[in-house]
Protein backbone atom coordinates (compact mmCIF):
# COMPACT_ATOMS: atom_id res chain seq x y z
CA UNK A 1 0.00 0.00 0.00
CA UNK A 2 1.22 3.35 -0.89
CA UNK A 3 2.76 5.20 1.78
CA UNK A 4 2.60 1.96 4.52
CA UNK A 5 5.45 2.18 6.57
CA UNK A 6 6.23 -0.17 10.17
CA UNK A 7 6.27 1.48 13.60
CA UNK A 8 10.76 1.40 13.56
CA UNK A 9 10.88 3.80 10.57
CA UNK A 10 10.37 7.81 10.52
CA UNK A 11 10.18 9.14 7.13
CA UNK A 12 10.77 12.68 5.77
CA UNK A 13 13.82 15.54 7.14
CA UNK A 14 11.78 17.00 9.52
CA UNK A 15 10.49 14.06 10.89
CA UNK A 16 13.65 12.48 11.27
CA UNK A 17 15.25 15.83 12.47
CA UNK A 18 12.82 16.53 15.15
CA UNK A 19 13.10 12.70 16.26
CA UNK A 20 16.86 12.92 17.10
CA UNK A 21 16.28 16.12 19.15
CA UNK A 22 13.83 14.34 21.14
CA UNK A 23 16.25 11.84 22.13
CA UNK A 24 14.97 8.96 20.29
CA UNK A 25 17.78 6.18 19.56
CA UNK A 26 18.11 5.47 16.10
CA UNK A 27 20.03 2.23 14.31
CA UNK A 28 21.00 3.94 11.37
CA UNK A 29 19.34 6.51 9.06
CA UNK A 30 19.41 6.57 5.28
CA UNK A 31 20.64 9.92 3.52
CA UNK A 32 19.72 10.17 -0.48
CA UNK A 33 22.98 10.76 -2.39
CA UNK A 34 22.64 14.03 -4.32
CA UNK A 35 20.15 15.30 -2.12
CA UNK A 36 20.35 19.31 -1.14
CA UNK A 37 23.36 19.86 0.22
CA UNK A 38 22.05 22.04 3.00
CA UNK A 39 19.46 19.10 4.45
CA UNK A 40 22.63 16.63 3.75
CA UNK A 41 25.07 18.70 6.12
CA UNK A 42 22.47 19.52 8.60
CA UNK A 43 21.00 15.98 9.31
CA UNK A 44 24.43 14.83 9.20
CA UNK A 45 25.63 17.30 11.71
CA UNK A 46 22.58 16.00 14.13
CA UNK A 47 23.99 12.26 13.57
CA UNK A 48 27.62 13.21 14.76
CA UNK A 49 26.64 15.03 17.33
CA UNK A 50 24.54 11.85 18.61
CA UNK A 51 26.65 9.60 17.31
CA UNK A 52 24.14 7.72 14.61
CA UNK A 53 25.15 5.75 12.09
CA UNK A 54 23.84 7.25 8.47
CA UNK A 55 24.62 5.31 5.07
CA UNK A 56 23.73 7.44 1.86
CA UNK A 57 21.80 5.56 -0.78
CA UNK A 58 20.46 5.82 -4.42
CA UNK A 59 17.30 7.43 -4.35
CA UNK A 60 16.03 3.92 -5.72
CA UNK A 61 16.63 1.94 -2.26
CA UNK A 62 14.70 4.74 -0.73
CA UNK A 63 11.59 4.11 -3.39
CA UNK A 64 11.65 0.33 -2.70
CA UNK A 65 11.80 1.01 1.44
CA UNK A 66 9.11 3.53 1.28
CA UNK A 67 6.17 4.46 -1.85
CA UNK A 68 5.56 8.19 -0.37
CA UNK A 69 7.65 11.10 -0.19
CA UNK A 70 10.08 10.47 2.05
CA UNK A 71 12.43 13.25 1.05
CA UNK A 72 15.38 11.71 0.78
CA UNK A 73 15.69 11.06 4.53
CA UNK A 74 14.59 7.46 6.03
CA UNK A 75 15.34 6.82 10.00
CA UNK A 76 15.30 3.39 11.33
CA UNK A 77 14.48 3.93 15.05
CA UNK A 78 16.62 1.00 17.15
CA UNK A 79 14.91 -1.70 18.87
CA UNK A 80 17.69 -1.44 21.80
CA UNK A 81 18.63 1.50 24.07
CA UNK A 82 22.60 2.29 23.14
CA UNK A 83 25.31 2.58 26.20
CA UNK A 84 28.78 4.53 26.18
CA UNK A 85 31.58 1.55 27.06
CA UNK A 86 32.93 4.35 29.39
CA UNK A 87 29.79 4.50 31.02
CA UNK A 88 28.88 0.61 31.48
CA UNK A 89 32.43 -0.30 33.24
CA UNK A 90 32.35 1.85 36.50
CA UNK A 91 28.68 0.19 36.59
CA UNK A 92 30.36 -3.45 36.30
CA UNK A 93 32.53 -2.92 38.81
CA UNK A 94 30.18 -1.39 41.55
CA UNK A 95 27.93 -4.31 41.40
CA UNK A 96 31.67 -6.32 42.59
CA UNK A 97 30.97 -8.59 39.50
CA UNK A 98 34.02 -9.54 37.73
CA UNK A 99 33.88 -8.08 34.11
CA UNK A 100 32.70 -10.63 30.89
CA UNK A 101 32.76 -8.54 28.06
CA UNK A 102 32.05 -9.55 24.25
CA UNK A 103 33.50 -7.46 21.57
CA UNK A 104 31.73 -7.84 18.18
CA UNK A 105 34.49 -7.33 15.01
CA UNK A 106 32.59 -7.17 11.79
CA UNK A 107 29.65 -9.49 12.72
CA UNK A 108 27.38 -9.13 10.43
CA UNK A 109 24.65 -11.74 10.08
CA UNK A 110 21.12 -11.03 12.45
CA UNK A 111 21.15 -14.82 13.41
CA UNK A 112 24.27 -15.23 14.66
CA UNK A 113 24.27 -11.49 16.57
CA UNK A 114 20.87 -12.74 18.50
CA UNK A 115 22.38 -16.51 18.73
CA UNK A 116 25.42 -14.85 20.32
CA UNK A 117 23.18 -12.40 22.55
CA UNK A 118 21.43 -15.51 23.60
CA UNK A 119 24.22 -17.51 25.23
CA UNK A 120 25.97 -14.49 26.42
CA UNK A 121 23.20 -13.89 28.35
CA UNK A 122 22.63 -17.05 29.63
CA UNK A 123 26.73 -17.39 30.60
CA UNK A 124 26.53 -13.94 32.31
CA UNK A 125 27.88 -11.58 30.00
CA UNK A 126 27.49 -8.05 31.15
CA UNK A 127 27.85 -6.11 27.61
CA UNK A 128 28.46 -6.33 23.76
CA UNK A 129 30.66 -4.01 22.16
CA UNK A 130 29.61 -3.60 18.68
CA UNK A 131 30.81 -0.73 15.86
CA UNK A 132 28.87 2.17 14.50
CA UNK A 133 29.62 0.89 11.22
CA UNK A 134 29.97 -2.86 10.06
CA UNK A 135 28.07 -4.71 12.34
CA UNK A 136 24.22 -6.80 12.05
CA UNK A 137 21.56 -4.40 12.77
CA UNK A 138 19.63 -5.43 15.77
CA UNK A 139 16.14 -5.75 13.96
CA UNK A 140 13.33 -7.62 14.25
CA UNK A 141 15.04 -10.98 13.32
CA UNK A 142 18.06 -10.60 15.94
CA UNK A 143 16.18 -9.53 18.67
CA UNK A 144 13.76 -13.25 17.76
CA UNK A 145 16.99 -14.69 17.17
CA UNK A 146 18.28 -13.60 20.85
CA UNK A 147 14.98 -14.97 22.39
CA UNK A 148 15.03 -11.55 24.32
CA UNK A 149 18.21 -11.25 25.42
CA UNK A 150 19.37 -8.29 23.44
CA UNK A 151 16.84 -6.00 25.69
CA UNK A 152 18.44 -7.83 28.62
CA UNK A 153 22.24 -7.43 27.89
CA UNK A 154 23.92 -3.62 27.86
CA UNK A 155 25.01 -2.94 23.96
CA UNK A 156 27.45 -0.69 23.71
CA UNK A 157 27.85 1.10 20.26
CA UNK A 158 31.57 2.49 20.19
CA UNK A 159 33.27 4.39 16.74
CA UNK A 160 36.56 2.85 16.77
CA UNK A 161 36.89 -0.88 18.51
CA UNK A 162 40.62 -0.14 18.92
CA UNK A 163 39.75 3.00 20.81
CA UNK A 164 37.13 0.47 22.32
CA UNK A 165 40.05 -2.28 23.63
CA UNK A 166 42.45 0.66 25.07
CA UNK A 167 39.40 1.90 27.06
CA UNK A 168 38.99 -1.25 28.67
CA UNK A 169 42.74 -2.58 29.26
CA UNK A 170 42.88 0.93 30.93
CA UNK A 171 40.13 -0.67 33.35
CA UNK A 172 42.25 -3.22 34.43
CA UNK A 173 40.26 -6.09 32.02
CA UNK A 174 42.22 -8.41 29.80
CA UNK A 175 41.29 -8.50 26.07
CA UNK A 176 42.02 -12.13 24.18
CA UNK A 177 41.21 -13.33 20.73
CA UNK A 178 40.69 -15.86 18.82
CA UNK A 179 42.77 -16.80 16.04
CA UNK A 180 43.85 -20.36 14.43
CA UNK A 181 47.32 -18.48 13.84
CA UNK A 182 48.72 -19.22 17.16
CA UNK A 183 49.93 -22.11 19.04
CA UNK A 184 47.89 -21.37 22.92
CA UNK A 185 45.14 -23.10 23.40
CA UNK A 186 42.06 -22.14 24.88
CA UNK A 187 42.27 -24.70 27.37
CA UNK A 188 45.73 -22.80 28.79
CA UNK A 189 44.33 -19.43 29.83
CA UNK A 190 43.37 -17.75 32.49
CA UNK A 191 39.31 -16.60 31.88
CA UNK A 192 38.76 -16.48 35.22
CA UNK A 193 40.40 -12.68 35.20
CA UNK A 194 38.42 -9.12 34.34
CA UNK A 195 38.34 -10.40 30.40
CA UNK A 196 36.94 -9.46 27.32
CA UNK A 197 36.68 -11.67 24.20
CA UNK A 198 37.03 -10.22 20.58
CA UNK A 199 34.88 -12.12 18.38
CA UNK A 200 35.31 -11.92 14.34
CA UNK A 201 33.66 -11.68 11.32
CA UNK A 202 31.80 -15.09 9.89
CA UNK A 203 34.07 -15.03 6.68
CA UNK A 204 37.54 -13.17 8.03
CA UNK A 205 37.76 -13.54 11.91
CA UNK A 206 38.98 -10.95 14.10
CA UNK A 207 40.59 -7.72 11.47
CA UNK A 208 44.19 -6.87 11.25
CA UNK A 209 44.37 -3.73 13.49
CA UNK A 210 41.99 -5.38 16.34
CA UNK A 211 44.78 -8.33 16.96
CA UNK A 212 47.25 -6.07 16.94
CA UNK A 213 45.68 -4.30 20.75
CA UNK A 214 44.55 -7.80 22.71
CA UNK A 215 46.76 -9.06 25.16
CA UNK A 216 46.53 -13.01 24.42
CA UNK A 217 45.66 -15.19 21.34
CA UNK A 218 44.13 -18.56 21.48
CA UNK A 219 42.56 -21.19 19.56
CA UNK A 220 39.96 -23.30 20.15
CA UNK A 221 41.16 -26.82 19.14
CA UNK A 222 39.77 -29.20 16.64
CA UNK A 223 40.04 -32.77 15.19
CA UNK A 224 38.50 -32.52 12.53
CA UNK A 225 38.60 -31.62 8.68
CA UNK A 226 36.25 -28.66 8.78
CA UNK A 227 38.14 -25.59 8.59
CA UNK A 228 36.36 -23.10 11.00
CA UNK A 229 33.21 -23.12 13.52
CA UNK A 230 29.88 -21.13 13.42
CA UNK A 231 30.96 -17.89 15.21
CA UNK A 232 28.14 -18.47 17.41
CA UNK A 233 29.05 -22.20 18.50
CA UNK A 234 32.62 -20.77 18.75
CA UNK A 235 31.41 -17.48 20.85
CA UNK A 236 29.52 -20.20 23.14
CA UNK A 237 32.63 -22.44 23.30
CA UNK A 238 34.73 -19.34 24.67
CA UNK A 239 32.13 -18.34 27.05
CA UNK A 240 31.31 -21.82 28.69
CA UNK A 241 34.80 -21.90 29.37
CA UNK A 242 35.04 -19.17 30.96
CA UNK A 243 31.80 -20.24 33.46
CA UNK A 244 33.72 -23.11 33.87
CA UNK A 245 36.64 -21.41 35.46
CA UNK A 246 34.89 -18.98 37.20
CA UNK A 247 32.62 -21.48 38.23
Amino acid sequence: MKGQKNKTMIIGRHPVMDAITSGNTFERILIQKGIERDVDHRVKALCKQFEIPTQSVPKEKLNRIYKGNHQGIIGFLSLVNYYKLEDVLPLIYEKSETPLILILDGVTDVRNFGAIARTAEVCGVQAIVIPEKGSAQINPDALKASAGALTQILICREKSLTEAIATIQLNGIKVYASSLGTSSSIFDLDFSVPLALVIGSEGDGVSPAVLRKVDQLFKIPQKGQTDSLNVSVATGMMLYEAMRQRK
